[in-house]
């Protein structure tokens, strides 16, 4: 039985693999790759071609998750085999139940990290990543659900940070906005009436990260709502209490109001 390698591809291009990922791919009797769990802005599969001189076969959401990864499972009877994930592997829990399936099959398992989002957003921010309660994804208008916002306001009682990942479907190039996302949950808060998402709550959009140019804006949601935060991938923090240094570095990263130092101990 052979051993099937995860490797996470980073966040924004073709770069964003590790040496080390590249050394497995270079050494790897097959290599597949998925493209569907996150949107890698400027990745080409073309220049890891030719920067790796291996063939990469593109395996499908249906290959995945509906079969089961069987494709891949079924390949390391033939040697080494390497899947190349966007982010860091095993944020999407897709790959872990495959990981997890390989183990039981007695099939070796390793991972070569990549650079995740959770962490690209957060420190972009600049606030404390161990202030940060349970991570939630907003998902499209048509799977909506009032979860999201039932997460910030339990993150919010206990004075802890939200962050709110943004649904996507590469596979038809769209994605959820911080605009949209924003408007969604203002619709739950003209519902619920608990002040958790009002226009005046403060609130941080966050854009390309993992990029030479992200974005991040911190002010009120009837700022953000204005504001233009480019191109994919985007996602969106609702802070919790601010610690006066968390509240700097909201006004120097991410242009919050001056004002944010009053509120911050």
């Amino acid at each position: 039985m052979g051993e099937l390698v995860f490797v996470g591809l980073g966040l924004h291009d073709d770069k964003g693999i590790s040496l080390h990922g590249l050394e497995e791919i270079k050494t790897a009797d097959n290599v597949f790759i998925e493209l569907y769990t996150s949107i890698l802005p400027n990745f080409s599969i073309d220049r890891l071609k030719k920067i790796s001189n291996r063939k990469l076969y593109v395996v499908s959401r249906k290959e995945l998750e509906e079969e089961n990864g069987e494709i891949i499972l079924s390949a390391t009877k033939r040697g080494k085999i390497v899947f190349l994930v966007p982010g860091d592997p095993f944020i999407a829990t897709t790959h872990v139940a495959l990981r997890m399936e390989a183990e039981k099959r007695g099939i070796k398992t390793r991972v070569v990290h990549g650079a995740s989002v959770i962490s690209a957003v957060i420190g972009l921010s600049g606030l404390h990543n161990y202030k940060f309660g349970k991570t939630v994804t907003v998902p499209f208008p048509e799977n909506f659900s009032e979860t999201p916002y039932n997460v910030i306001a339990q993150n919010r009682k206990l004075g802890l940070h939200t962050l709110c990942l943004l649904d996507i479907k590469a596979e038809e190039k769209r994605y959820l906005t911080i605009k949209e996302s924003l408007e969604l949950l203002l619709k739950v808060e003209e519902k619920r009436q608990k002040k958790i998402v009002t226009l005046g709550t403060l609130a941080v959009g966050v854009a390309r990260a993992g990029s030479d140019s992200p974005t991040a804006k911190a002010d009120s949601i009837k700022e953000l709502l204005k504001h233009d935060f480019g191109g994919p991938p985007q996602s969106l923090i609702f802070p919790g209490k601010l610690h006066f240094m968390e509240a700097e570095a909201l006004i120097i990263f991410a242009g919050a109001p001056k004002t944010l130092r009053e509120s911050a101990r």
